[in-house]
């Protein structure tokens, strides 16, 4: 064998053992899902390329659940897939609900259409949505604004309510190269926060490297929530793969597989190879120096004066970053979740730090909050950590004068800040449980407050695109301001109840305030927005009383509203009432209007949920009282109540 001929074995064996981890199957999508104008496909934004040796093929999605996509029949309705093969791979019956954020298993059929992969499912537009909620909040990151708006431009440049559009989901087949590997499937995988391509590629018991090099990425390569990360398998995916625990991510070694030790050959014929190795490490070696002068300085140019807002949340896959990195990467984000929500300001943590004199104990209110001062005026800062996105997407298109406003986010560190109007006189609880200050809230501030509070859930149940249900009202949750107004807060557990008042969602996961949470949803897990009625009822039950919650189901036997019945039920029912009513009240009521207020109480509180009226009722009610007990300062107009949704 020549001396050439070993060089150009060298060469061959160099770029065939290298390319698999330089050349990807498809390009990871990364940042890009962000700028919803662009349509540059560099980064598979606009779907994976159409290369595969197939221009068909069985293909897998994961979906995590989430109301009102959270069964069988509503997730294969949603992505366009079958239902029973659906059930089928994530071992339910064709009738079951899944828990909320239980990943599922979507089989689908993956084909061409033009120059890329995908499969076309349909979506009926909802009042406020965006090509970038549709993408990223109902499909999860299935799908792209910019693959919605290129699929739909010729239907309408703009959204409407009611307008059925095409949403085509991100799918590919193995290319000749990774069939010959053994791969026979492609899942395209949800990344969530603090995932990493190791901890998902040992999810399937797939090498890490081959997930890398199937998305173009390397050991430290930075990966993004709401993205799809392409997952090569031998075989179908299991549900026992994403219900089990997630073993820890195995070591990413950079060593070549050991090679065994040759049977024979002259010493000779190694010479040759080593030097034809050598030689083909050299030559590769210029060729990369070009391409990386050529192509490298060309990208890196190209990002110093581009620009990029992005509207994901990031997850880093475990990189060595220097100090200056760090920061850059914090100010990175920043601007990432500058647009998620874009009436709200994205302060620095500096910013928060200087308003808070470094979160000073002077300044702090309770638990993770404090009280800050920016551009002269008050706000309540407050640290939490998880997923919040939630709550800042519903408070950001409410508008309302009792719930809570929130101004501003910040992230640093893992931990994001929310800041919120400030509400000087702090929470209800402290005022009827603890007399702060020493001060007593008379009738008319308790009723106005109950008002407030009606109003807030009644625009909640009623008037937000999609029906939200607070699931956590309680006195603590209610913030009061400078004039004692009524805000509704911490939004945290708070969820959309899609179609008409009364529907219900089922979830097995209950969490709650003791006291304050309705029995159906204890028992059966029901979510509606009768469980905001319940609260409201012991709420208005504390405020009139006086009592707390748990001091009041001491009372009682079983079911709270026992406490109303020596008051509505019994012959000494005026005697009753005065010993019910808080002490500080007596003698400053109307008891004509206090029994009704009671009788309101005792339905809110029925066990079956269709005897509660709803908080329209409620609040309509309320409003005949105030009207004709309020005066002065605080008489309220009822179409104050009632703000259209920004």
């Amino acid at each position: 064998m020549s001396f050439s001929r070993f060089i150009i074995f060298g060469i061959s064996f160099f770029l065939i053992s290298c390319f698999p981890v330089i050349v990807a199957q498809q390009p990871y999508i990364g940042r890009a899902t962000t700028v919803c104008d662009s349509r540059d496909n560099s980064t598979s934004v606009l779907g994976y390329t159409c290369n595969g040796l197939r221009r068909s093929c069985q293909a897998y999605l994961t979906f995590r659940a989430q109301p009102p996509y959270d069964s069988v029949a509503t997730i294969s309705t949603l992505l366009a897939a079958n239902s029973s093969q659906l059930a089928q791979l994530n071992s339910v019956p064709e009738n079951a609900l899944f828990d909320t954020n239980r990943m599922v298993l979507v089989p689908v059929t993956c084909s061409c259409s033009g120059e890329h992969y995908q499969v076309n499912a349909s979506y009926v537009v909802q009042q406020g949505d965006t090509y970038f909620m549709i993408a990223n909040n109902t499909f999860q990151g299935l799908s792209t604004c910019q693959t919605l708006q290129a699929e739909n431009d010729t239907l309408t440049r703009n959204l409407y309510a009611g307008t059925r559009i095409t949403v085509p989901l991100r799918c590919a087949c193995p290319t000749k190269n990774q069939s010959d590997d053994g791969v026979n499937y492609l899942l395209s995988y949800l990344i969530t926060w603090n995932q990493f391509v190791s901890g998902i590629s040992a999810l399937f018991g797939v090498d890490t490297g081959r997930t890398l090099a199937a998305n173009g990425l390397s050991e430290s390569s930075i990966v993004y929530p709401f993205t799809t990360l392409l997952v090569p398998l031998q075989d179908p995916p299991t549900s026992s793969q994403v219900t089990a625990p997630q073993p820890p991510p195995p070591p990413f070694s950079t060593q070549p597989p050991s090679v065994p030790p040759p049977s024979g050959g002259s010493s000779k014929t190694w010479i040759y190879v080593v030097v034809g190795v050598v030689g083909g490490l050299v030559l590769a070696s210029v060729v990369g120096g070009i391409l990386f002068c050529v192509f490298f300085r060309k990208q890196k140019q190209k990002a110093e004066t581009v620009v990029v807002s992005s509207q994901s949340f990031e997850s880093i896959e475990k990189p060595l970053k220097k100090e200056a990195d760090e920061d850059s990467h914090s100010q990175d984000f920043l601007e990432s979740i500058s647009s998620i929500a874009q009436s709200l300001k994205v302060y620095t943590f500096e910013e928060l730090k200087a308003a808070t004199q470094d979160f000073s104990p002077s300044c702090w209110i309770k638990g993770s909050v404090y009280r800050g001062t920016i551009n002269g005026d008050f706000a309540a800062i407050k640290k939490m950590n998880g997923d919040v996105s939630k709550e800042i997407n519903l408070l950001n298109k409410i508008n309302h004068f009792n719930l809570i406003r929130l101004s501003g986010v910040s992230f640093n560190e893992g931990n994001w800040y929310l800041v919120y109007e400030y509400a000087s006189n702090g929470p209800l609880s402290e005022w009827i449980h603890e007399k702060r200050d020493q001060t007593i809230m008379d009738w008319n501030q308790r009723l106005q407050i109950a008002l407030d509070v009606a109003s807030g859930l009644n625009y909640l149940h009623r008037y937000t695109s999609s029906p939200h249900v607070h699931k956590d009202l309680n006195s603590s949750n209610v913030l009061l301001d400078q004039d004692f107004r009524a805000k509704i807060a911490n939004f945290g557990l708070a969820r959309s109840v899609e179609g008409q008042e009364g529907q219900f969602a089922l979830t097995r996961h209950i969490v709650g305030t003791k006291g304050y949470m309705a029995p159906e949803y204890l028992e059966n897990g029901i979510v509606s927005p009768m469980l905001d009625v319940y609260a409201f009822g012991v709420l208005m039950l504390e405020i009139l009383t006086g009592k707390e919650v748990s001091l009041l189901y001491e009372e009682v036997n079983t079911e709270l509203s026992e406490v109303l019945t020596p008051v509505l039920y019994q012959d000494n029912g005026q005697e009753n009432l005065r010993n019910l009513m808080d002490p500080s009240l007596q003698g400053k009521y109307s008891p004509e209007f206090a029994l009704v207020l009671f009788r309101l109480i005792d339905s809110c509180l029925k066990k079956d949920p269709s005897d509660r009226p709803n908080m329209d009722d409620i609040f309509q009610s309320l409003s005949r009282i105030a009207t004709s007990t309020l005066s002065g300062e605080w008489a309220i107009s009822i179409s104050e109540q009632r703000t259209t949704p920004r």
